[in-house]
């Protein structure tokens, strides 16, 4: 059986009353397991997590969007996460025996509905970029969505799908097809932020980190925590053991303890080798976040999840 997993991320965590709304347009889609999803308030965004057949998830992605894109307007959002738009980053994970070209292909479909359906710009990441500078979603969401008006109007810049056009409303948006992928955060006991950042430009691939890691810091005015937010993108050669102990360790130099530690959405059973959740101070984790978990319950019966 084909399986994809999708990952959408919208660019809402202030409001619960929306973030619940678009839940409940995957909770009633047919033929998906709808597994996960959560709003922060300081990143304000929300992670949500299904999976299923390739065409039932590009509709149930389609239906979400469509929610999302009646709800938020960007024009009046701010938040500490990178962003480009209302429907900001839609992965396609492929699982299972499913191959990354049919990841790729249901990427490239959803993006050309996605925009003769709502006219927003699309911005092809991961394996599905069409151009090589693309590869790493950082790259494409350079600059955020204050930046759009002026990427509409450079050659290097323009859109893989639609009419070159900043939208104030909705942005523009980044569809991907990628491997599995851990958003896994720490938070200090310290309102530090240029700890945070510090620590994250250490331990991240780019700054000569660990390979894999993408990392910043930000902070979570609503609790006065500094965080490091990251994506572990290879987990098995980067499990999220060794970060932690990292993060731990760099902190310490500065007299600084780990709060806590979270996961957006689900991860492999093999990015917890070596360790436990206790061990890693995990918060809200349960089997229900291992994707293996998942993985059986879909096989079992689709859309068993609702």
């Amino acid at each position: 059986m084909n399986i994809l997993e999708c990952v959408p991320n919208f660019s809402e965590g202030v409001n619960p009353e929306n973030v619940a709304a678009i839940a409940a347009v995957l909770k009633s889609s047919p033929g998906i397991h709808f597994i996960d999803y959560s709003g922060d308030s300081d990143h304000n965004r929300s992670v949500f997590t299904f999976l299923g057949k390739p065409e039932d998830v590009l509709d149930a992605a389609l239906a979400a969007s469509a929610r999302a894109l009646e709800l938020i307007d960007m024009s009046r959002q701010s938040g500490v996460h990178p962003r480009l738009g209302a429907v900001d980053v839609v992965p396609f994970v492929p699982l299972g025996k499913t191959k990354m070209e049919e990841a790729v292909a249901a990427a490239h479909a959803f993006g050309r509905r996605f925009y003769e359906r709502f006219g927003v710009p699309v911005y092809f990441y991961g394996h599905a970029a069409l151009r090589s500078e693309r590869r790493e979603l950082a790259h494409v969401r350079r600059g955020g969505y204050e930046a759009l008006p002026e990427k509409m109007n450079r050659s290097e810049d323009l859109p893989d799908v639609g009419r070159p056009e900043f939208i104030a409303r909705s942005g523009a948006t980044a569809v991907g097809a990628r491997e599995l992928l851990v958003a896994y955060n720490i938070n200090l006991k310290s309102d530090d932020l240029r700890l945070a950042q510090k620590i994250a430009s250490l331990i991240r691939e780019k700054g000569g980190g660990f390979p894999h890691v993408r990392a910043i810091g930000v902070i979570l005015k609503s609790r006065r925590v500094a965080q490091v937010s990251m994506n572990l993108v290879n987990c098995r050669e980067t499990p999220v053991k060794a970060v932690y102990e990292r993060v731990e360790a760099l902190a310490a130099e500065r007299d600084v303890e780990i709060l806590e530690s979270e996961l957006i959405g689900l991860a492999p059973k093999c990015a917890f080798a070596g360790t436990k959740p206790e061990k890693l101070k995990l918060v809200h984790f349960d089997s229900g976040r291992l994707l293996e978990t998942h993985l059986k319950a879909f096989s079992d019966g689709p859309g068993a999840g609702g």
